[in-house]
């Protein structure tokens, strides 16, 4: 066997370098953030192009002053969101601020007033029909100003003068601002003139194209925390079955992503924790609630025996929470940690406001779910998207893999979080290559 030499093995790191910022952060700017590594970007952009295409059907776009990765969507309810500096996420009005903003940029010129952009924006909201108004003129004002800011941390607009907050000001200040127009048209990535609103826009978004299950894997696979069996389709799932040794090999050279593969799905890890915007274990109220919620969940609700499918058990991929116990084990948190913490007192005085935080991260996570039924045939895709299973091919009986009867069901991946640990090995022969593991790291839920 030959082995690499020096040269190839710097060229593929540089390589994964440049793909594994790109998949992080979509848009990289010369003036940037990341503009120490826009240049491993451009030497790279046709060999990266090629593969981000091949593998995720995603476009890769490389000007002198940019790189942007024209990612596809998952469909409905699968979206990252867009957050302020303070944690809080937009609002659909921000949303719709920051598209105004963005359809008032594309023919803006180089430079203007704070306050001539936002009088072409009311008067852009004012031809499309939507009320720019909120709850008061001050939250008005502060919402416009997070749009505006997050097209300043893009490079979409320079703060020549002054700052975009000014707009949120009471005596209204001004600024004068330096617009890029190039990447002002390069940001939305989606069909817009194609879609006839926004629901057909996020269908048409996350459609796969030609590459069908095997793109549209993939792409969960890189874009979310975990991928369970039980919610993709009898396609998706097949195809995984029979790849995902071989995909799992392709994710460690192209992004230095090792995969977990469990009878309940596969999650990709990055060992060096940069490819999330998401982290548990982490810092604040918030995510220490959560750690410790998952981890009474886990020790609570794990199954004496949950079977295996190797084994010919049933698959369970989640156990449903009885009422009342999420309620109970973030008090005893409270109670234990965080009044004798420096857990935030908003959250301590208001358990309702803790819960709903925790939970959504937990959802964010992939290590919780609310009951009911799940996408199937296509997650809101085009139709005609499922293909039909080839003759004589079986798939993984996924029916009722989540315990039904209570509001919330906690997941496998939770089992990472467990304060003990077991093995447990299926009995017989070993599995085929491409079959799932038959160990279980920790008990799944």
């Amino acid at each position: 066997m030959t082995l690499p030499s020096t040269h190839d093995v710097a060229l593929a790191a540089e390589r994964r370098s440049a793909g594994r910022l790109l998949l992080a952060h979509p848009l990289v700017t010369a003036g940037g953030p990341h503009a120490d590594l826009f240049p491993l970007i451009r030497r790279h952009a046709d060999w990266l192009g090629k593969r981000f295409q091949q593998v995720l059907g995603y476009r890769l776009l490389v000007d002198t002053s940019y790189a942007r990765l024209f990612k596809a969507g998952l469909g409905a309810g699968s979206g990252h969101r867009l957050e302020r500096s303070t944690g809080t996420p937009f609002t659909p009005h921000t949303y719709a601020c920051l598209a105004l903003a963005l359809s008032v940029l594309v023919t803006a010129p180089e430079q203007l007033l704070l306050s001539r952009l936002v009088a072409d924006l009311k008067a852009a909201a004012a031809d499309a029909g939507v009320e720019l108004e909120g709850t008061g003129r001050a939250a008005e004002k502060r919402t416009l100003a997070a749009a505006l800011r997050a097209l300043v941390d893009w490079g979409v607009l320079t703060e020549t003068e002054g700052s975009v907050g000014a707009v949120a000001r009471e005596d209204g200040g001004e600024a004068l601002i330096t617009v890029d127009r190039e990447i002002a048209r390069a940001l939305v990535a989606g069909p817009l003139a194609q879609s006839r609103d926004g629901a057909d826009l996020i269908r048409r978004a996350a459609d796969p194209g030609f590459g069908g299950p095997r793109t549209y894997v993939r792409r969960r696979l890189v874009e979310t925390p975990a991928v369970y069996l039980d919610e993709l389709t009898d396609a998706e799932r097949d195809w995984l079955r029979t790849r995902q040794r071989r995909e799992a090999q392709a994710f460690s050279e192209l992004l230095g992503l090792e995969s977990e593969i469990r009878a309940e799905g596969v999650v990709l890890v990055d060992p060096e924790e940069e490819l999330t915007d998401l982290r548990l274990p982490g810092t604040g109220t918030v995510a220490q609630a959560a750690l410790l919620l998952v981890a009474g969940l886990v020790e609570r609700l794990r199954p004496d025996d949950p079977g295996h499918p190797a084994a010919g058990g049933r698959l369970v991929v989640g156990v449903p929470v009885p009422d009342g116990l999420v309620e109970e084990l973030l008090a005893g948190a409270v109670a234990e940690y965080g009044r004798r913490g420096s857990w935030q007192r908003g959250y301590l005085e208001d358990p309702a406001a803790l819960r709903e935080a925790v939970l959504d991260l937990l959802v964010r996570m992939r290590l919780m779910a609310r009951t009911g039924p799940l996408r199937s045939g296509g997650h809101g895709l085009p139709e005609g998207y499922e293909a039909p299973l080839p003759e004589g091919r079986a798939v993984t009986d996924v029916r009722g893999a989540r315990g039904p009867g209570a509001e919330w069901v906690l997941l496998a991946a939770a089992a990472r979080y467990a304060t003990r640990v077991t093995v447990r090995r299926a009995a017989g022969p070993a599995p085929d290559a491409d079959a799932p593991h038959d160990v279980q790291q920790e008990l799944p839920l």
